[in-house]
């Protein structure tokens, strides 16, 4: 494999390794504005709000062209669903952080994600491609469920 083909590989999946260190930091950090808040709502729509006021600027910098107004017309029904995704995300994260713990809230998360992507993958769902399940991926997701169920244990062990 040559440089530009590792580059190639390994920058996106260090985008997202990054991109998921972040996750557990936006639980702790929306958990403690829903204290402050008094109501894990009012913290959500902040932290949407902080979302928006950082992807305008965003915008502006990468000089994204306007988007056709009559596109979101045309839109399947599921393609409003990352913003339903997004605000029961950061109300479950401000709501169950504090009780589960910050590690054990993300396995969790992973979990249900690992979970439903493999539902998306093996019929294609959201205009995906197909992805079919085998069973070395079942196996992979049984290794996530079961680290789960470890964390959880772990922390319940360590509480009493």
């Amino acid at each position: 494999m040559n440089l530009p083909a590792i580059t190639a590989t390994l920058l996106p999946l260090t985008i997202a390794l990054l991109a998921g260190a972040a996750v557990p930091f936006q639980a702790g950090s929306n958990a403690a504005l829903g204290r402050l808040l008094g109501h894990p709502l009012w913290a959500s729509l902040v932290s949407l709000a902080v979302s928006v006021l950082m992807v305008i600027p965003a915008l502006l910098v990468l000089r994204a062209p306007l988007p056709q107004l009559n596109a979101l017309a045309q839109a399947p029904w599921w393609a409003w669903l990352g913003g339903v995704a997004g605000v029961a995300y950061i109300t479950a994260a401000l709501v169950l952080t504090p009780r589960l713990g910050a590690a054990g809230f993300i396995v969790c998360v992973i979990a249900g994600q690992v979970l439903s992507s493999l539902i998306i993958d093996q019929w294609g769902l959201m205009g995906l491609p197909e992805r079919p399940v085998n069973g070395l991926r079942l196996a992979g997701v049984g290794l996530i469920v079961v680290g789960m169920l470890v964390v959880q244990w772990g922390t319940s062990a360590s509480a009493r």
